[in-house]
């Protein structure tokens, strides 16, 4: 691995690379990771996030989290705050699947109560939470409902029955980010996404049972907080996105960026991956509103997953699923682009918030947190491979550094091409079920691509973010049984 000689040690979880490291570059670049995840990142993140620090606005520095690796234009992981009057707003660094973003949920079961009913309860939530590349929802809306579902995100959802009240306060923005304008959206993007609310998807999104088992708690107090109160408590995590919807959103203002950038802006990248417009002009504004669409049909989409879930185990065991304690713990993005409120070099400045593979983690006491949370920071959700363990993390007052951003999963360490080459499909299921844990997927080959072997250590990346001070560990959660797309 070719680490730049430039690449200097700020500290034993951050290194940078200097604004003198490459021409056009406007701050310095700054990556997070300890010293084994540094020497085992691939060369492109370190091209990639030195190249995300030239674009026009960025603030104090270019980031890139523990788990990054090479992605679309921004590295995976990649985390840039722009100002908004002078800076831009670039797709490359938000993502194509929009709002890809995870959602905690409890329960009060027991391992040993949930255990027989295991491949019971992944069979149905196969069957009811459709998977795989394409997947139709079974929430039907016309074309021009699925508007009203864009604007307004989980809160539709809510108001037709598909959740509670108290799942849009434990929702990062209560589900909806404000300001989607649905006039925005090509007709192709609406045709690709209005019959997709409730899928999962396919790559890495995932829908699983886990256990945060005995000795597995890091921070009681937190923990509690959260509500995991129980030895052997069973929950559900699952990861998805805004699918072929926010892909194709992503698509076509790439395009209408490509075409004005240079002429219109005078703007010139080191890569058409970063292909950007400024913030404040027409096409940076309407990009904005067609994000937010996307973002909020994303919360619709695992709001909806929820809704499923909470069918399943009411019917498995025969209880209301209030009675099951079926509460959220939390639903969070990665993905998008914010305007958020940050204090810079002394100063409290309103800043566009660029978060590509990477989570937003404030701290305790910071505005937008539900109240049951404003004390021990929010709830941050970190899913690593199916095979090893995922973490609830929480934000904490020194996250401000990477202005309130930290890593959102494990981060691969190979392509998902080489991983099939690698892997089988079949064997990888065989041999999950020997540990224990039961997978149900729509595909071999997907399943192949997403061997634990083709992950980094989700253990070092936790600890890489808690040594550097941009979260920290509450509990680490087993899988016990998972649906892959």
């Amino acid at each position: 691995m070719n680490i730049p000689k430039e690449l200097k040690k700020i500290s034993s979880t951050i290194w940078e690379l200097p604004e003198t490291y490459k021409e056009g570059m406007v701050v310095p670049a700054r990556i997070y990771g300890t010293e084994k995840l540094i020497a085992n990142m691939d060369e492109g993140v370190f091209e990639q996030v030195s190249n995300v620090a030239t674009l026009p606005g960025i603030t104090k520095y270019a980031l890139c989290m523990p788990d990054g690796h090479w992605g679309y234009g921004f590295p995976i992981g990649g985390v840039a705050a722009m100002d908004p009057e002078t800076g831009v707003i670039s797709p490359g660094g938000i993502g194509f699947d929009i709002n890809c973003g995870m959602r905690l949920v409890l329960t009060s079961l027991r391992l040993e109560e949930v255990r027989p009913h295991l491949r019971t309860l992944v069979d149905r939530l196969f069957a009811r939470v459709p998977a795989g590349v394409g997947g139709t929802g079974f929430v039907k809306v016309s074309q021009s409902e699925f508007g009203d579902v864009v604007e307004q995100g989980a809160h539709w959802c809510v108001k037709k029955g598909f959740g509670w009240a108290e799942d849009l306060d434990r929702t990062e923005e209560t589900g909806r980010f404000k300001g989607a304008d649905f006039s925005k959206i090509s007709e192709r993007a609406v045709l690709r996404g209005f019959k997709q609310i409730g899928t999962l998807g396919s790559g890495n999104h995932y829908l699983e049972i886990q256990v945060a088992p005995k000795g597995s708690i890091f921070d009681e107090q937190a923990a509690k907080i959260f509500g995991i109160t129980i030895p052997d408590q069973v929950v559900i995590m699952f990861h998805c996105g805004s699918r072929g919807f926010g892909h194709q959103v992503a698509t076509d203002y790439l395009q209408k960026f490509l075409r004005v950038m240079t002429p219109k802006f005078g703007i010139r990248m080191r890569d058409r991956e970063l292909a950007s417009a400024p913030f404040s002009s027409p096409e940076g504004q309407d990009y904005f509103a067609a994000m937010k669409c996307a973002v909020n049909m994303s919360f619709a989409n695992r709001q909806v997953i929820l809704h499923r879930i909470r069918e399943v185990f009411s019917e498995v065991f025969h209880r209301d699923a209030h009675d099951l304690g079926l509460h959220q713990v939390y639903d969070v993005s990665h993905n998008t682009a914010k305007l958020e409120e940050h204090v810079v070099d002394g100063k409290l400045r309103k800043l566009l918030v660029h978060r590509k593979g990477a989570t937003r983690a404030f701290g305790p006491r910071m505005k937008g947190l539900p109240d049951i949370y404003r004390q021990v920071g929010q709830p941050v959700i970190i899913g690593g491979s199916m095979e090893t363990g995922s973490y609830l993390l929480a934000g904490v007052f020194t996250g401000d550094q990477t202005f309130y951003s930290t890593a959102h999963g494990s981060g691969r360490t190979m392509s998902r091409k080489q991983a099939k080459k690698l892997f089988r499909g079949k064997d990888l299921q065989k041999q999950m079920e020997s540990h224990g844990i039961y997978v149900r997927s729509t595909s071999y080959s997907g399943l192949a691509e997403e061997a634990g072997s083709a992950y980094k250590d989700i253990d070092e990346v936790i600890e890489a973010a808690h040594q550097a001070g941009i979260s920290r560990p509450v509990v680490r959660l087993l899988p016990l049984g998972n649906v892959k797309g």
